[in-house]
Order: C-alpha cells, then sequence, then structure tokens
C-alpha cells in the first residue's frame, strides 16, 4: 500500500490541457508540460491495497500497477521504471494513447473516481527517459538465429525487441519512409510527439535490431523468398484495409479514408511537406465514425483552420455512466470528449450517410444523410428525417476490415486465415506455414494498442520457442484472449 488514506483524502485529478484557443494553434501535445509531475505522487498514493488488484485483468500486458503506484507514491522513479519496464516495452506510448482499460477495471471505480493509472505510467516513463534510467539492453550472447518482422507498429516492435534482447538477429521491415506503423502516420502529433518513437528506435538499434525502411514485403520482396533467407518470420502488418461507404458520391473529389488524410498531416509535421495535399483549410469537413480515428480527424482539420467540423456517428450517444449490463470490471462504452471534441465542433449520433453530392467539376460538396434507430434488432431508417449538410471534405473512420492483401504477402506465403479474414495462428502465434508467426492486428483484427504489445511480447515467446526449443520470454496473452466486456 502507498498512502494508507489514500483516496479517502486525496480526490481525483489528472494532466492539465492547454487552452483549446491556443494548442489548435500548434501540433505540440495538448498537455501543459510538467503539468502532473507535482500531483502525481498523491494521485499514485489514491492506490490502495484492494486485495485482489482488477487492474490487472483489465490490462492484457498484465502490468504490475500497484507495484509502480507505490514506487512513485515514494517517488522512487528507478524502482518505477524497472517495474514499468517488466511488462510493458513502451510505456510512453500507451501512457498516451492507451484508453486505459485498467482504470475501468480499478477496484476504486466500483463506487468513486478510478485511480489515474495512465497519468502515473506516462509520469513514470517521462521520469524514466529525463533521468537516463531506459538505457540499450543488448543481449549477452547471439543464437545464431535470424528472424525478420515484418511491420513496424506497437506489436512488430515489441516482438522484435523481445526477440533481440533473446540474442537474435532481427531485422524489421517497414513499407513506410520511416519506422512506428500507425504510430507514426495514423496518430496526430498533438496526440504523442514522435519524438516518443525516435528515441525508443534509437535504443533498440543499440540493442542490435534492424531496421528496413520502404521495403514492403509482397511486392519489394517475394514473401517465399523472405522465409528462406531467415529462421523465422513475424508478421506485424496490422489490420490496416479500411472500410469503406458504398453510396452513390463515393467517387467524388474530396471523399478519402481517415489513413488517406492523417498520414499527409503528419508528413508536413515531419518536413517532407511544405502543405498537405489533402487539408481541411477553409473547407466544411464531415468525419463519418464516431471512434478514436474520427476525433483524430477532427483535431487535425480544426489546426488546419477548418470552417467547421461535423462527426457522424451511426450508433446512438452513449450513457455518461456504466450501464446495468456493462457492470465493473468490464470495459463500458461512454460517452468520451477527447482533447479533439473540446476544441469544437458538431457531433451528431443515430445518422447514416445516404448520398454524397458534387459540384460540376466532381468535387464533393454536401452529404445526405437521415436518422436511424434500433428495431427488433436492425438499424432502420427513421422516414421524414432526411437533411444535407456541407461537406468540402469527408474522412471516413469507420474502423478496419483486415490484412493487405493485395501486396500479395499472404498469397506468397501460403497463409489459411479465419472466418473474420485474420491470418490464422495456433497457440504460440504460429501460422499454417513452418516458421511464420503472426502478432497484433493481422492476426487479432482492429484493437487497441495495448493488446498489440501483448501479442508481440507473446509471439516473440512462440518464436523463441521455435529457435531454440525452449524460452524465458514471457507470455501475457493467449491468441485467444479478448478484451474484459461484455
Amino acid at each position: 500500500m502507498a498512502d494508507p488514506k489514500g483516496f479517502l483524502t486525496t480526490g481525483r485529478e489528472v494532466a492539465q490541457t492547454r487552452p483549446a484557443g491556443e494548442r489548435v494553434k500548434d501540433w505540440n501535445e495538448v498537455y501543459v508540460p510538467g503539468s502532473l509531475l507535482p500531483i502525481i505522487s498523491k494521485q499514485a498514493g489514491r492506490c490502495m491495497d484492494c486485495g485482489i488488484p482488477f487492474c490487472h485483468n483489465g490490462c492484457p500486458l498484465g502490468n504490475l500497477i500497484p507495484e509502480w503506484n507505490d514506487y512513485a507514491y515514494r517517488e522512487d522513479w528507478t524502482a518505477a521504471s524497472e517495474r514499468l519496464h517488466a511488462t510493458n516495452n513502451f510505456p510512453e506510448f500507451t501512457g498516451r494513447l492507451c484508453p486505459a482499460p485498467c482504470e475501468s477495471a480499478c477496484v476504486l471505480g466500483i463506487n468513486q473516481p478510478a485511480v489515474t493509472i495512465k497519468n502515473v505510467e506516462v509520469s513514470i516513463i517521462d521520469q524514466a527517459w529525463d533521468r537516463g534510467d531506459v538505457t540499450p539492453q543488448p543481449p549477452e550472447r547471439l543464437s545464431g538465429k535470424t528472424v525478420a518482422v515484418i511491420g513496424s507498429g506497437p506489436a512488430g516492435l515489441a516482438a522484435a525487441q523481445q526477440l533481440t534482447r533473446a540474442g537474435h538477429t532481427v531485422a524489421v521491415y517497414e513499407r513506410a519512409d520511416r519506422i512506428g506503423g500507425l504510430l507514426r502516420y495514423g496518430i496526430p502529433e498533438f496526440k504523442m510527439e514522435k519524438s516518443h518513437i525516435n528515441r525508443r528506435i534509437e535504443q533498440m538499434r543499440a540493442e542490435g535490431t534492424k531496421f528496413r525502411t520502404e521495403t514492403e514485403i509482397g511486392r519489394d520482396i517475394d514473401a517465399a523468398k523472405l522465409r528462406r533467407r531467415y529462421d523465422a518470420v513475424v508478421i506485424a502488418a496490422g489490420a490496416t484495409v479500411s472500410r469503406d461507404l458504398p453510396v452513390p458520391g463515393r467517387e467524388l473529389n474530396g471523399v478519402h479514408f481517415a489513413m488517406e488524410y492523417l498520414p499527409l498531416a503528419n508528413k508536413v509535421q515531419e518536413g517532407d511537406l511544405t502543405v498537405a495535399p489533402i487539408t481541411a483549410e477553409g473547407k466544411h469537413v464531415v468525419v463519418i465514425g464516431g471512434g478514436d480515428t474520427g476525433a483524430d480527424c477532427v483535431g487535425t482539420a480544426h489546426r488546419q483552420g477548418a470552417l467547421s467540423v461535423t462527426q457522424l456517428e451511426i450508433m446512438p450517444r452513449p450513457g455518461e455512466e456504466r450501464n446495468a449490463n456493462q457492470p465493473w470490471p468490464t470495459f463500458p462504452m461512454l460517452y468520451k470528449v477527447t482533447s479533439a471534441h473540446e476544441e469544437g465542433g458538431e457531433r451528431v449520433y443515430s445518422v447514416s450517410t445516404t448520398h454524397f453530392e458534387g459540384d460540376e467539376d466532381g468535387n464533393v460538396q454536401a452529404l445526405h444523410l437521415v436518422e436511424v434507430e434500433f428495431k427488433d434488432g436492425k438499424l432502420e431508417q427513421k422516414p421524414g428525417t432526411e437533411r444535407v449538410i456541407p461537406a468540402q471534405l469527408v474522412t471516413l473512420a469507420m474502423g478496419f476490415t483486415g490484412t493487405d492483401q493485395a501486396n500479395g504477402l499472404v498469397q506468397q506465403f501460403g497463409l489459411e486465415l479465419d472466418a473474420r479474414g485474420n491470418i490464422a495462428r495456433d497457440e504460440d502465434y504460429a501460422t499454417n506455414v513452418d516458421g511464420v508467426f503472426v502478432a497484433g492486428d493481422a492476426g487479432r483484427g482492429q484493437s487497441l494498442i495495448v493488446w498489440a504489445i501483448a501479442e508481440g511480447r507473446s509471439a516473440a515467446r512462440g518464436v523463441d520457442r521455435f529457435l531454440t526449443g525452449a524460452s524465458a520470454l514471457p507470455a501475457p496473452i493467449r491468441p485467444t484472449d479478448r478484451a474484459l466486456t461484455v
């Protein structure tokens, strides 16, 4: 236990954000620099000896939350960092990007505001970097075995770091021009500055991991040839095929997938572009999809100078309190106001797009929608609710449907797929092809960053066992494990 009075004397307090009117003028992270450190020890002290820490079950990594909360309360940052890294390769990523299912499972959250686990986590790792506690951990000896990792998102990077530290020679292949996957080009700078990725990559280089950018397996290198070159292969290519909206007018200029729009804004911040080819500046913007990717589009549009931003969601507006059918410690569906929503725009629920309307030059100008409701378990349109809203830029942020098969990777390996179109794997994360493993969204389907890292760590154990016959690497989850929800 940290503070024996803990939550009895200390209320929940979270990181301060900069004023919305200020932060939309830049691309820096939205939080006030240094605002957590003065409050975080007391916040960590709100974590008390609850007997059974259900936060462990909420987190697929099995983070040792009560332990590093205790160290943070005592301001023993070195010990806190050691406990944090014992289960998580990249806590600076999860501390900024994970929706914190651990907090939903916090025992205190039964009848009071939960411990600010996510804020404590990011404080610990930021202190660790500032104090020089994060150092390369190269292996003591090499195994002589080689591994190729396809994809450099959180699953691929976690698998690569684990396998490198186990003594294998690992090369990570990334089709983009920089390492990071969707961390690099899908997450806007205001949610996570890319300096956090860059210094992790330098740590991994120092440990011995090799990186090969602008190399797409299936197109630039035949997958079968790659398999012959390495002793094992880990596919961590993600679920990057965006869900489309097949309605009239979809072909109009100005209607784009979110993953066509967001990476260009990030490339401007990387210095590759002066102006994004797809921009919201001076336009009425409509974002279709109410999830985190949609919120990223909203925040990006604000910073590009959109005239208006409207976010559409086909499902009803969630409540602000747990529903009875989503009891603790499950991860509830709640109404969430992100930093992007604080900055403006309109959110519209229970609507469906019927078609897009364009001008004589083929540019989208308006979006036609209709209200919908559930009847007998099905969504039906409500007659007489049709309306039109202006739209010169539309981004489709409705999720992802699976691994890219157009590049030939699946066919060239000869991989089997499951019923959902994901790459099938066994209990060791092995595919039907000898020596080929799959981790992350490519095998699980679209999921959270914390699950991707857990999959990368678990798949690394399967690869290590395949190469050496045994493994001391941890495997926090099985391929069949699912989130604690209903």
